[in-house]
């Protein structure tokens, strides 16, 4: 088991910027892949960007560019730098982990097995 602790949400103007931050209960090995979703009031959970067993990145049409996705590898924490904010960012923020050595689809949430309770992230207009 894996428990994923979260933190760095908050509420901010738009364009401003928020760091999150999620660290596993464990080490892995090998590291696990660690994404972010959110979920915005009635709206469906959605990718948002993962960092990968592989060290490969992934990230959302609708983030790239402002939101930049890292994993530390000394204790697999991962950080989802976010900048630019718009409005529409607002949403609880989950981070996701899986420590399977495979190649799914990570922009899927039922590829992860771990999740974070999540954290508010709140733009202001």
């Amino acid at each position: 088991q894996v428990q994923l602790v979260e933190s760095g949400g908050g509420l901010v103007q738009a364009g401003g910027s928020l760091r999150l931050s999620c660290e596993p209960s464990r080490r892995t090995n090998p590291k696990p892949t660690m994404g972010w979703f959110r979920q915005a009031p009635g709206k469906e959970r959605e990718f948002v960007a993962c960092f990968t067993w592989n060290d490969r990145t992934y990230y959302a049409s609708s983030v790239k560019d402002r939101f930049a996705i890292s994993r530390d590898n000394v204790n697999n924490t991962a950080y989802l730098q976010m900048n630019s904010l718009k409005p529409e960012d607002t949403a609880v923020y989950y981070c996701a982990a899986d420590i399977r050595v495979f190649y799914p689809d990570w922009t899927s949430s039922r590829s992860y097995t771990y999740w974070g309770q999540g954290t508010q992230v709140t733009v202001s207009s």
